[in-house]
């Protein structure tokens, strides 16, 4: 696998798994929110914070239904074009302070384009990567164009099928662009957990080993994350909010707030830590435990010098300091080469 740089931060096999604050429009329209998010985020220990750039005149028909749910409302209440109206006058001109601000808390700045003009933009403003969503993994001639940027594409693949994956990625390297992370996403608002198919993780790392998987979390809680990473994950997106009881945005509730942000990531670092190699062997921390936790043959009774040791004269206990219980039958017929009181762990030189 070839590792993907955003910036200076390495995407890949042996590097920290990429965390991204998905603060989407949960700044409902306010600058000063949009910064609080960017500081939150990155005192909780994300990598980047990434918003959403639309309009809604651009992304859907005036009666596209929505397919998420909004605190609890029926699905059918409303259309996409009422819920992307609500915020999309964020105005690009906020873009360099929001790229300003990442820079000071030490973050990298994301946002995902939902169109050409919008990604033209933000590439304009230096932006080092371009998050696809999963609603686009089908529109072939805008992935084409995004990829001629050369930036890296992190590409959600939510709702799609390998065959339409496949298709996606042979776009973006079509357009000559080989920098991609492809994104386990489950394209449903909350991701119930007995839907969020994380398995398919090792899965697509098999059919695309040249690229790093992630995964886009729309679960509640910060529970799935940290198994995605065990699974080989080397990316997360998690929705993210200052505030779960704002309304505006739908994304709100269904978000990790700071706290929770913090906890996924501290728990991700857990995992990667406790992950350690494929090798099984004696680690450097269990070497002492090694010597003192084992057994080793034992003196069941007094052997005089020159005794010929039989079986019922030993026994095994700790510590494993002396002649390991697999070597019993090498020891029973030999002779004691020393007194050996009662309750003596054996070693070689005594027989």
């Amino acid at each position: 696998m070839a590792k993907i740089y955003i910036g200076k931060r390495a995407v890949g096999n042996d590097e920290p798994t990429y965390v991204i604050a998905e603060a989407g429009v949960n700044h409902n329209g306010s600058l000063a929110r949009a910064k609080e998010l960017i500081r939150k985020a990155a005192e909780a220990g994300a990598d980047a914070v990434k918003f959403q750039t639309y309009k809604a005149d651009k992304l859907v028909t005036k009666t596209a239904p929505r397919f998420w749910d909004w605190k609890g409302e029926e699905k059918k209440k409303g259309t996409q074009h009422d819920s992307y109206s609500l915020l999309d006058k964020f105005p690009l001109k906020h873009y360099p302070e929001l790229i300003k601000t990442c820079r000071k808390y030490g973050v990298e700045f994301l946002s995902t384009p939902f169109d050409e003009d919008s990604a033209d933009a933000l590439v304009k403003f230096g932006m080092k990567a371009i998050k696809v969503s999963s609603s686009d993994v089908t529109n072939l001639p805008f992935l084409s164009h995004l990829a001629k940027h050369k930036l890296p594409i992190l590409l959600s693949v939510g709702a799609s099928t390998m065959g339409e994956i496949e298709e996606a990625v042979h776009a973006i390297e079509m357009a000559g662009n080989k920098k991609i992370v492809i994104m386990q996403c489950t394209l449903v608002y909350p991701t119930p957990f007995e839907h969020a198919n994380i398995r398919v993780i090792p899965t697509l790392a098999q059919i695309f080993p040249e690229y790093p998987i992630g995964l886009s979390d729309h679960t509640l809680g910060t529970h799935i994350p940290p198994a995605a990473v065990a699974l080989g994950a080397r990316m997360i997106e998690k929705h993210y909010t200052v505030d779960k009881a704002l309304m505006k945005s739908a994304d709100h509730w269904l978000s990790v707030d700071p706290a929770e942000l913090k906890e996924m990531v501290t728990a991700i670092r857990h995992v990667e830590a406790a992950l350690g190699t494929s090798r099984k062997h004696v680690l450097p921390a269990e070497h002492h435990t090694y010597l003192y936790d084992k057994r080793s043959l034992v003196s069941a009774c007094d052997i005089k010098k020159g005794a010929k040791i039989t079986e019922k004269m030993l026994t095994h206990k700790r510590p494993g300091t002396g002649v390991r219980p697999k070597y019993r039958d090498i020891v029973v017929g030999r002779r004691a080469s020393v007194d050996i009181p009662a309750d003596t762990t054996i070693t070689w030189e005594m027989v």
